[in-house]
């Protein structure tokens, strides 16, 4: 399987917002809520985020696989929304978004979050070295887990 890795842009946004769906409907039957935003956003508000946002996109050939989203602020890359095609994922493809997200980053530490019930994605990130730096409960049962991963 041959990757290629290219900056995300707004003429990526059909084909993120694809992959992105596909990717999160997993997280909805988790948890029992397809009201998440990366299943609500619409293509007009992904192309204006993609405007401003840093990230990536993983092709495999001109498939788009992959994507994740990503912003510096206060010495933090704050990484967001990494969307893997269902058919895809456990390849290594979060992975290589992940480690060129950081190395594209002059920030000291990254910062992202999953669920708490999203147990794949939490040992993908442990496995790539980031760490639970806080838990925020939801009260019923679930909670929003932050990780973070000292880069320089």
């Amino acid at each position: 399987m041959s990757v290629t890795l290219s900056r995300i842009t707004a003429a990526d946004a059909g084909e993120v917002l694809t992959i992105q769906r596909a990717a999160f409907v997993s997280e909805a039957l988790l948890y029992g809520n397809a009201d998440m935003p990366p299943l609500t956003q619409t293509l007009e508000e992904l192309e204006a985020e993609l405007t401003d946002a840093d990230g990536w996109v993983a092709r495999i050939g001109p498939r788009l696989v992959g994507a994740i989203r990503s912003r510096e602020a206060d010495g933090v890359l704050l990484i967001g929304r990494i969307a893997i095609a269902p058919d895809v994922q456990g390849e290594g493809v979060g992975r290589m978004l992940l480690e060129a997200a950081e190395e594209h980053s002059s920030a000291e530490w990254a910062e992202l979050f999953t669920g708490s019930l999203s147990e794949a994605n939490i040992r993908l990130y442990e496995r790539c070295g980031y760490s639970e730096s806080e838990r925020v409960e939801h009260g019923d049962g679930t909670a929003q887990v932050f990780l973070r991963k000292r880069l320089r």
